[in-house]
C-alpha cells in the first residue's frame, strides 16, 4: 500500500529539545516599535499576529458592507465635529 519512502520519513527521530531552542532564540530577534508601544519577542509576534487578524476583519467587514460606507463616513465626520472643544458656539 505505502512504499518505504513512507515509512522512512515517519521513523526519523525529532529532536524537539533543539527545535524549540532554536524557535526560542528565533523569537527573542522580533522587536515591534509603533509610538508608544514596544514589545520584543514573543509579545511581538501575539501583537503582529493580532494586528493581521483585525486588519483582516476591518476588511471583511467594510467588503460586506460597502454600500453604507459614505453614510457611516459621513456621520463619523458630524460626529467628531460634535465632540470637538473649538466649535463656535451662538451668542445669546
Amino acid at each position: 500500500m505505502r512504499g518505504r519512502g513512507f515509512r522512512a520519513a515517519y521513523s526519523t527521530r525529532v529532536n524537539f529539545t533543539a527545535f524549540f531552542k532554536g524557535v526560542a532564540r528565533v523569537t527573542k530577534t522580533f522587536t515591534l516599535e509603533a509610538g508608544p508601544v514596544r514589545a520584543t519577542g514573543v509579545p511581538a509576534v501575539l501583537l503582529g499576529a493580532a494586528t493581521i487578524v483585525v486588519a483582516a476583519g476591518s476588511v471583511g467587514a467594510l467588503a460586506a458592507n460597502w454600500e453604507r460606507l459614505p453614510e457611516t463616513l459621513r456621520e463619523a465626520r458630524q460626529l467628531a465635529q460634535t465632540l470637538r472643544s473649538d466649535t463656535p458656539q451662538l451668542r445669546s
